[in-house]
């Protein structure tokens, strides 16, 4: 920052940070001022994010007073505003002082290189330590982070967070921080299940009185009860949302028919034929859209219908090199591409294996490629640093290159 060489270079993560802070002009000594929240959003966005139902586990497994190490947990939501900063009062009046407190918006691009902002970007668990972070003020502190993922949508709904002084954090916080965050979302499950249970009691009597297939699923598509069709765990909701349609096109069942139940959805099947579900063949259109770091998209739309489902980062890597090589690549090609390796064509066969799940007629193979009546494109964000930028993938890397100088492009609609 100061412009001289350094001693030896940063981990890659936090180089590629720091460039594209300094592209996006954020002065190291004074940063941005943080958007803030007022008391009363803070207040609902606890409510609306459900994280206020995991904050006791967090409490009892990161704030315990035999540890030694004075600390600081922060719970950010999906955005990066903190909604609960809780620990050691002197440290808290210390952070307050850098703009660490209730209702600051902790995300890369108004403070910097930080636990939260780089979680956010990369949803992985990520430490900053030191002289890592790009703000100088922030220099005093080492801050580990970890993302917790709504088991309901699959999406990300916050951040916990570990800050402290530099010179006494602990090596294992960040493997901390990561299972904390793993506890969290064992409890958002456990949560959900016993939703699911009660709308399943809600379900069984109109079950028993319907004389032909149906299931019962709740807003996110998971299945509480089905009767006369092979049970799946959820159901690949249409791109648009239910609406106010009464009969909707599904990727697994064809046409159904769909009320509205306390707390679900009643599905019926119209059709069960083959030929209704391979109508997504015709004339596909197939949008990768990858324009929100912490939640690849795909979309697909056709004569049949829409429908969309958030890809794991693998098949978001996959999908991002089939829609760039239409020609299509070979097992061994993918696994250079993906891993470095040629000889790793198992992995890869069974991961376009899990992704034809979703994609069925759409994927075809020797070679692996999107069929050609599709037509693809791909929506990438707005700095090409933020193309997946989980990944490490060699031929992702390199994309991101290209996509920075100009010698490559994103496929276009």
């Amino acid at each position: 920052m100061a412009g001289d060489t350094p001693a030896e270079a940063p981990r890659p993560e936090i180089g590629d940070s720091w460039e594209r802070l300094r592209r996006l002009g954020l002065d190291p000594e004074r940063g941005r001022t943080a958007a803030r929240l007022s008391l009363a959003e803070v207040e609902h966005r606890r409510r609306e994010t459900h994280l206020a139902e995991v904050l006791p586990i967090l409490r009892s497994t990161l704030l315990l007073p035999t540890t030694g190490t004075p600390l600081i947990l922060a719970v950010a939501d999906a955005e990066g505003h903190v909604l609960w900063q809780e620990g050691e009062r002197k440290l808290r009046r210390i952070a307050d002082g850098i703009g660490f407190d209730t209702g600051a918006r902790w995300i890369e691009d108004e403070v910097g290189t930080n636990g939260i902002g780089m979680t956010l970007r990369t949803g992985r668990p990520m430490q900053v330590h030191s002289a890592e972070h790009y703000l100088r003020s922030h220099h005093a502190w080492t801050c580990v982070a970890a993302p917790v993922h709504d088991p309901r949508t699959g999406r990300l709904t916050g951040v916990v967070d570990l800050s402290g002084p530099a010179r006494s954090m602990a090596p294992y916080l960040l493997q901390l921080a990561a299972t904390a965050a793993r506890l969290a979302e064992a409890e958002l499950r456990a949560r959900q299940l016993e939703t699911l249970h009660l709308l399943r009691t809600v379900a069984a009597p109109l079950l028993a009185r319907v004389d032909e297939p149906a299931m019962v699923v709740d807003d996110a598509g998971w299945t509480a009860a089905t009767i006369g069709l092979p049970p799946v765990p959820r159901l690949r909701l249409p791109a648009e949302g239910w609406g106010s349609a009464t009969v909707h096109w599904l990727p697994t069942l064809g046409e159904c028919a769909v009320e509205p139940l306390a707390g679900g959805w009643l599905v019926r099947p119209l059709s069960g034929s083959a030929d209704a579900v391979a109508e997504q063949t015709g004339n596909a259109g197939i949008r990768l859209d990858l324009s929100r770091p912490d939640r690849p998209e795909l979309l697909v739309s056709g004569a049949a219908g829409s429908w969309s489902h958030t890809l794991s980062p693998r098949h978001a890597e996959l999908l991002l090199l089939l829609a760039v090589h239409r020609e299509g690549l070979s097992a061994a090609q993918l696994a250079e591409a993906l891993f470095g390796d040629q000889a790793r064509t198992v992995t890869v066969r069974a991961e376009v294996s899990r992704l034809r799940r979703y994609l069925g007629g759409l994927l075809d193979h020797r070679p692996y490629r999107i069929t050609r009546s599709a037509q693809v494109s791909v929506t990438g964000p707005a700095d090409p640093y933020d193309l997946l930028p989980t990944s490490s993938a060699p031929a992702v890397r390199e994309l991101r290159a290209g996509l920075l100088d100009g010698t490559a492009r994103l496929p276009a609609a």
